[in-house]
């Protein structure tokens, strides 16, 4: 099992996941017995142009995939209680690992049963025939293959939801600390520009891990379209989900009171027999207005080396 030196800080940016130094600047919330998504409060708010003011450090009520509570609605997997969960899309029974109360798991304990909850989910991309063979190789041997696993940048869909957001006349800024833990990845940042510009061609582009981004408005949403990507990245943490240098990425951003919620859907038909939307992601606003993101730690890879066994999240 693949178990990094910085497991300790448990967090994945394909589930927005948070650093431990910023979870401590949040106020104390409530412990969730469900992965619900928190219900949105207050009021948007607006910019001078009308748009709802996306900006914001969203990390607020960050869950841990230790048990319960947890992001597993993420991934389409509704957990109601410590013993039941469901599929979101097929609304089919999954069985769950039952929590102890009294004695919280180890590490290795709950990410392997993290992983398994996760691979049950039904919303999943659908590659042509030729392609199954190496989806299933990238996964099985995912401990090698997984481009995340040598600290570099999650990529496009994969780093999910921004945990800052900083908002303008003329573009959208995106930031997402580095991760350690389950993936451990490099800090990214996108410059999201919405003056009206069109996209480079796609084969002027050199690829690029967060590829070329253009912001609109489609009413209240957000949506951010971008291609110009390299192929070095995967869809999500587990699956071996590979894409083409051709791949095209439409994300949409919503905010609703002191809740923001996050689609993509990728478009590649060099390797996917249509195109695939990821379940919606919720974050919570940081209730804290001077809340702020420190530098992440170094990622410092020391386990390919000494893998022995193929168990991986």
């Amino acid at each position: 099992m693949r178990v990094s030196v910085c497991s300790l800080i448990a967090a994945t940016a394909a589930l927005f996941l948070l650093p431990a130094a910023v979870l401590a600047q949040e106020s104390p919330q409530p412990l969730r017995t469900t992965n619900a998504p928190p219900k949105p409060s207050g009021a948007t708010p607006r910019t001078a142009d009308g748009h709802p003011d996306l900006t914001g450090v969203w990390n607020g009520l960050g869950d841990s995939l230790n048990g319960i509570p947890n992001q597993m609605a993420n991934n389409g997997v509704v957990i109601e209680s410590a013993t039941s969960a469901r599929d979101l899309h097929s609304g089919q029974a999954i069985a769950v690992f039952p929590r102890n109360t009294n004695r919280p798991q180890n590490e290795e304990q709950a990410e392997r049963a993290a992983s398994l909850l996760r691979r049950s989910g039904s919303n999943k991309p659908v590659y042509k025939p030729e392609y199954w063979e190496m989806v299933k190789s990238f996964d099985h041997n995912s401990n090698e293959e997984d481009p995340s696993n040598n600290c570099m940048p999650a990529g496009i869909p994969r780093g999910s939801i921004p945990s800052y957001i900083g908002q303008r006349q003329d573009h959208v800024f995106l930031l997402y600390p580095g991760q350690g833990g389950l993936i451990a990845t490099q800090t990214m940042y996108r410059m999201i520009p919405t003056d009206g510009r069109k996209h480079t061609p796609l084969q002027e582009l050199d690829g690029t891990y967060t590829g070329e981004g253009i912001g609109h408005w489609e009413g209240d949403t957000f949506v951010v379209d971008t291609w110009g990507f390299t192929p070095n990245t995967w869809f999500d943490q587990i699956g071996g989900y590979f894409h083409s240098e051709n791949m095209r990425v439409i994300e949409r951003f919503r905010r609703d009171g002191n809740t923001l919620t996050w689609t993509a859907t990728v478009e590649d038909p060099d390797v996917l027999l249509e195109p695939w939307t990821t379940t919606p992601r919720v974050a919570l606003l940081n209730p804290r207005p001077d809340a702020v993101l420190p530098e992440s730690q170094p990622c410092s890879e020391r386990d390919l080396s000494h893998l022995v066994t193929k168990e991986h999240h």
